[in-house]
């Protein structure tokens, strides 16, 4: 079984974080996501994987090679420009020989992927679109099927007048390759507004797979913090690196941990991180590997990328720190504050509401504060 993963877009919404890291190579749990996503589908029976990649190409070559060290093939094709959801899967037509699954590359989900092309393949579909229920359907395109689960009509966005289901297209899908005939050729074309309506009006099978597994879009800095939270809670199923050392606190490799130092989890350590005395790190939080965390510091709800240090009695809360930064003493990053890579914040700044700092940033002390 082989699957298309679209990993072409800028993650713009997701800066700065994706500044320098492609928005599907950044860390779930000290982990890419892409390598997570390429070794759930390897246990789903998928064993070839092609990744349409249009920014940063090389970082994924870098990582993944050929995909042997993850015991599958992979294919990373670049695309000479962006080409649009089916105009990339058109762009790697030459490798698809059956019924191929295609992914969005910043979709969280635990869906069964076995238990949808088991569907696919009873229905006889074209094209098989998964679909999950939303609680406020006027933000989305929303899939009216009928009562065979056939497709019957996309509606963008609706009034709240006008709905008639909670189901909404998902991410996932899985398509004949003969269907791309209605796909142009080296333009930019996109499925939800270009394919999927051209497939009703030719009337080629295409039904709906309505799941509730665990989905999001981790392309938001909101959703990013949100989806970290879900994954330690529980909310979805996900293998922590390493060994749990305490009561729902998993390390990676070796830590220094002071006998003072609280932690109380759910909470993941990465290789090489020292948390000095009287710190307290409150799940659900992840530290990355070789970050330091000073006396007293206070942290919850944080996720840390590699190599961050902080000073004395800094206090995180519900904020992503990217790679590689400085974050003097008393300074206080809160309220959904996103960091980028290799910053130097001064002593007692107050970065919070949300604020957003580019990498390479340097702040004097109490630069920010509110």
């Amino acid at each position: 079984m082989k699957a298309v993963i679209l990993v072409g877009g800028l993650g713009t919404r997701l800066r700065p974080l994706t500044c320098n890291t492609p928005k599907p190579m950044i860390p779930l749990v000290n982990q890419p996501f892409i390598e997570w996503m390429l070794l759930r589908l390897r246990d789903q029976g998928i064993s070839e994987v092609i990744l349409a990649v249009q920014y940063l190409a090389d970082r994924f070559r870098e990582t993944l090679g050929d995909g042997s060290r993850l015991e599958m093939t992979l294919h990373i094709v670049e695309e000479p420009e962006p080409r649009g959801t089916a105009g990339a899967v058109k762009n790697v037509e030459h490798l698809l020989d059956g019924p191929t699954f295609v992914f969005n590359g910043d979709v969280m989900t635990d869906l069964d992927l076995r238990a949808m092309l088991a569907f696919h393949r009873e229905k006889q579909s074209m094209v098989t679109i998964s679909l999950t229920p939303v609680d406020d359907p006027t933000q989305f395109g929303l899939v009216e099927m009928d009562g065979q689960n056939r497709v019957q009509r996309f509606l963008e966005k609706p009034r709240a007048e006008d709905i008639t289901t909670n189901l909404i297209n998902a991410g996932t899908y899985i398509i004949e390759p003969e269907i791309f005939r209605y796909v142009p050729p080296n333009q930019f074309y996109m499925f939800e507004r270009g394919l999927f309506p051209v497939v009703l009006q030719t009337g080629d099978p295409m039904y709906g797979f309505p799941s509730r597994a665990y989905w999001t879009d981790i392309g938001k800095p909101q959703t990013y913090i949100d989806v970290h939270h879900d994954i330690l809670i529980g909310k979805v199923r996900y293998g922590f690196r390493g060994q749990q050392i305490a009561d729902r606190v998993w390390l990676e490799g070796d830590a220094e941990i002071h006998p003072t130092a609280q932690i109380v989890g759910p909470v993941v350590i990465g290789p090489g991180t020292v948390i000095e005395r009287g710190a307290r790190v409150i799940g659900p939080s992840v530290l990355g590997a070789n970050c330091s965390i000073g006396p007293e510091c206070s942290l919850e709800g944080a996720v840390l990328w590699d190599a961050n240090r902080l000073e004395e009695g800094v206090v995180l809360r519900n904020c992503v720190l990217g790679r590689g930064n400085q974050i003097g003493a008393r300074t206080q990053i809160v309220d959904g504050a996103i960091i980028g890579d290799a910053c130097s914040l001064g002593p007692e700044n107050r970065l919070e509401r949300g604020i957003r700092v580019w990498p390479n940033t340097n702040l004097g002390e109490r630069a920010i504060s509110f």
